[in-house]
């Protein structure tokens, strides 16, 4: 253990200083490198103009960032008590996510948060900035796998070093967890996507046991499909499917008194008093219903909750919370535990109002086969919203925007709901710099458009996706779920339908028409954009010699990859080069218009038709492999920028003043600027699970 030969350095040191002899001195460059004094350059964050500092820190490859709640104090003290009670409730169940995410993350994180607290060495070195870093990225992911492209990230330091911080501050760990820790082979990646290397057998996530095979875990998941095939429940969704003590699959449900009870119970305290001081009677019916499918577990239960849910749209505040997306299954079933709460902007949705009142009339006009457009499109409810608090899955990296519920039946009789997260936008726009499109923008003329329309493009983009996108199409009779029929790909796949609905009409004049864009020109900033990420920049989020694994990056990268081949003969989209760098140059926006909506035609066939082989060849094809020259040339010239390629948040810190009574008087909001704090003080008081559960 190098904790030895420091000591002797030390020592060598001290008995060289005592004999006066100035070039026999011990140099630190002598020492292993974690033992080094640290050198690295800090991140000095810089306010803005009106003194709040948007960006905090940057390590690794992310940047953490704040965000603000516009008007909180227009809302009166019931709002506020209904927003504090709301946001207690998702962070009660933050530990959830971590769990599910991997069996030892809450172990693994907790160790490592005693070390941090605890260590009483030189924090100053090279070994231990790097241990910061580790932490914070644990922090980050919710676990030991990226956040986004679900490869195991390994420590910087050395296990030597990290023997050091263990005996220091009494820190034991099994060789498992130590093997999980530094073993690159051991559980490297969180969801396995390549059907060939098995989908379970794969994947590190908890939610199948260790010793799980995929086709075990699809016989049972068939086995238990619901009969009803007009209105199923969600198979699956709120359980970890594990072995049983006579060999047989069988389920675990997430709720209280069974898995994740200990922090079920906190969430149940919190939305009982939630629905205490609901607005109205339809949002306090909804959260009595959460409230008991927590306590039950029953499916059937969540499917009341989201009808109640869809149709409580009266108040001004609304929230996420449950096991809902389900990404992190590499078999496309169970959710992951998340919370968003949500304060509506008013002004902002109003000017979208038009959209959701036009949904049939997008509908009626989309490039699918007849058979697959939805006759009546019904209950589709859009607002932008300032987000006041979030936490699992959704924090501290956050959507943008959101659609639910996930399931067809109900988004199809009861409607949907969908929102942009206007405060997290706003975030990220004051945090951003023009370095990345000044750097990958074809020309002078790209790049002022994209100054001048990207922000509002996005916006559209992201409603455009979530309100329209998600809510259309229809499946074929007899057609099952997508997670049955295209398996592994109906995520990627339903990303990329969204994304190519918004595409294709962000380009139509029915948006100058409806007074959301002044000209096209927002629209082309759009393809630009699209274009721009799809095939160039996105792929700075990889390390080299990655494929692309993640759901949203996946149809990014279809989307783009397979329109540049169909257009290739009229040279739709010119591929330059330039002084060493590649670029992309769209030279007919109308007729790459033409090619998204034929692209559309055919996803959405393929959604409705269950037609596996075609997802697959699609996604497998244009969505997964990275030509390795063009990577590395991303990777030089993003390196050179300085710039994070993810960010995150700190969540503002809502506190709850009481008078002598106990009872709240009034709720304030802080904005705390230290992530390592703020996730120091979720230890202290939402650590509510077992090291393994």
């Amino acid at each position: 253990m190098y904790r030895l030969s420091l000591l002797a350095a030390l020592a060598a040191a001290l008995f060289l200083t005592s004999c006066d002899s100035e070039e026999q001195r011990i140099s630190s460059a002598a020492l292993p490198e974690d033992w080094q004094p640290d050198d690295a350059k800090v991140y000095i964050p810089e306010p803005d103009e009106e003194g709040f500092t948007w960006q905090t820190e940057q390590f690794a490859d992310i940047k953490i960032l704040r965000y603000q709640i516009p008007d909180w104090e227009s809302l009166s003290l019931q709002q506020r008590k209904l927003v504090y009670y709301l946001v207690e409730a998702g962070l009660a169940g933050r530990e959830i996510i971590q769990d599910q995410n991997y069996r030892h993350n809450l172990t693994i994180r907790r160790a490592l948060e005693n070390i941090y607290e605890n260590y009483s060495g030189d924090r100053n070195t090279k070994g231990w900035k790097r241990f910061e870093t580790y932490l914070k990225r644990v922090w980050f992911s919710n676990g030991i796998h990226h956040h986004y492209s679900n490869a195991k990230f390994l420590p910087a330091f050395s296990k030597d070093y990290f023997d050091e911080l263990c005996a220091d501050t009494g820190t034991e760990l099994s060789d498992e967890v130590l093997a999980a820790l530094f073993d690159p082979a051991v559980d490297a990646k969180k969801v396995e996507q390549d059907p060939d290397k098995g989908l379970v057998e794969g994947s590190a996530v908890n939610f199948y046991d260790p010793d799980l095979t995929t086709q075990e875990a699809e016989e049972y998941l068939a086995s238990v499909a619901p009969k009803n095939k007009r209105t199923p429940v969600s198979t699956s969704l709120n359980s970890k499917l594990v072995r049983g003590e006579d060999g047989k699959v069988t389920e675990r449900r997430y709720r209280v008194g069974e898995m994740y009870s200990e922090a079920l119970e906190e969430v149940v305290h919190w939305l009982k008093l939630a629905e205490s001081v609901a607005e109205n009677d339809k949002q306090a019916s909804a959260l009595r219903q959460l409230i008991k499918y927590y306590q039950t577990g029953d499916l059937e239960t969540w499917d009341l909750y989201n009808i109640a849910w869809v149709k409580a749209v009266e108040g001004d505040i609304d929230y996420i919370q449950g096991f809902v997306e389900v990404y992190n299954d590499p078999l496309g079933y169970t959710g992951s535990f998340e919370n968003i709460v949500q304060i509506k902007d008013f002004d902002a949705s109003e000017r979208m109002q038009v959209m959701m009142e036009n949904a049939q009339w997008f509908e009626d006009r989309m490039p699918f086969m007849e058979q697959h457009k939805k006759e009546n499109v019904v209950g589709i409810t859009y607002n932008v919203v300032n987000v006041a608090g979030e936490a699992g899955d959704a924090s501290p990296s956050t959507p943008i925007g959101v659609n639910l519920p996930n399931a067809n039946w109900i988004r199809t009789m009861y409607g949907s709901k969908s929102v942009s997260l206007g405060n997290i936008l706003e975030a990220y726009d004051k945090a951003s710099g023009p370095g990345m499109i000044d750097e990958f923008a074809y020309n002078e003329e790209e790049a002022e458009r994209a100054r001048q329309y990207g922000s509002l493009a996005g916006k559209l983009h992201t409603a455009l996706h979530e309100v329209i996108g998600h809510a259309s199409g229809a499946l074929e009779e007899g057609v099952g779920t997508p997670k049955e029929t295209i398996k592994s790909y109906a995520s990627t796949i339903e990303e990329g339908r969204a994304d190519l609905i918004a595409l294709y009409f962000i380009m139509d004049s029915m948006m100058v028409k409806l007074g959301l864009v002044e000209s096209m020109d927002v629209g082309k900033a759009e393809y630009d954009g699209y274009i721009r990420n799809g095939l160039l920049t996105q792929l700075r989020r990889l390390e080299l010699g990655e494929d692309i694994e993640e759901a949203h990056m996946r149809n990014r990268a279809w989307v783009s990859r397979w329109v540049l081949e169909a257009g290739a003969a009229d040279t739709v989209i010119a591929e330059v080069k330039r002084d060493g760098k590649t670029f992309y140059h769209i030279r007919d926006y109308k007729k790459l218009r033409t090619l998204f909506g034929e692209l559309l035609r055919e996803v959405q066939r393929i959604k409705s038709q269950g037609d596996y082989d075609a997802a697959r060849n699609l996604v497998e094809n244009y969505g997964v492999k990275v030509d390795q020259t063009l990577h590395k040339e991303v990777l030089d010239r993003t390196a050179k920028l300085g710039i994070a390629p993810y960010g995150g948040f700190i969540n503002p810190r809502l506190v709850a003043n009481e008078g002598e009574d106990g009872e709240i008087t009034d709720v304030r909001v802080e904005y705390p600027d230290d992530f390592a704090r703020q996730m120091m003080e979720y230890k202290e008081k939402y650590s509510f699970l077992p090291d393994y559960n």
